[in-house]
């Protein structure tokens, strides 16, 4: 809801910030201490992909311990890992975002905002309403089969690094180097930039 504001005598063009809206910040601020930051694609080839990318990351935002610092670009892509033509193509984009959750309630709540949207499990690279991935937590590097950080395929996938360095051209993947050198190392063939489309930062 947008606050009214009372115009005052001299320019009206300028008003003060509600004393409300500074403390509503002000708490979400106060509320990560200690905060880590993790990175996380985003990926839907069903349905109404640009609202469903958009939705989960509001969802994320809503998170108590989650604030989101940047959103990616759209980008176009051909789904992994099947023939060429078997599924329509993927929307994908990279939030960063800084959590006090540690790294398994940071999954739990990716898995809970794919199952708001629908997402059906059936097949491994299968179609899907909306993939939540946890590329890096931070510079954790674990072999836990429950969460394998950095994501064990994200430094050979374009659809990952591109949209990631565009937000972070400094980024480092933990264990893998930086994002720069190791978009260097892989083809950008099928990942299309979509300037027509754009997915909003959370206010």
């Amino acid at each position: 809801m947008t606050p009214s504001f009372t115009q005052g005598p001299d320019d009206p063009t300028v008003q003060p910030v509600p004393a409300a809206v500074v403390e509503k910040v002000d708490a979400a601020d106060t509320t990560l201490h200690d905060p880590k930051r993790a990175v996380l694609s985003l990926g839907s080839n069903l349905g109404n992909r640009l609202e469903t990318l958009q939705g989960a990351i509001d969802a994320l935002e809503d998170t108590p311990g989650v604030r989101i610092k940047a959103v990616s670009p759209v980008y176009e892509t051909e789904p992994w890992g099947v023939e060429p033509g078997s599924q329509p193509s993927y929307f994908n984009a990279v939030v960063v975002l800084k959590t006090t959750l540690p790294p398994s309630s940071l999954l739990e709540r990716a898995h809970a905002i794919e199952e708001a949207f629908n997402r059906v499990r059936d097949e491994r690279w299968g179609p899907r309403t909306l993939d939540v991935d946890i590329v890096a937590y931070a510079d954790v590097v674990s072999d836990d089969p429950r969460l394998i950080l950095p994501h064990p395929r994200a430094h050979e996938r374009a659809f990952v690094l591109v949209p990631w360095h565009d937000v972070d051209p400094d980024a480092q993947l933990p264990g893998r180097g930086p994002v720069a050198g190791l978009l260097g190392t892989i083809t950008r063939e099928g990942v299309a930039p979509r300037a027509d489309l754009e997915l909003r930062l959370p206010e």
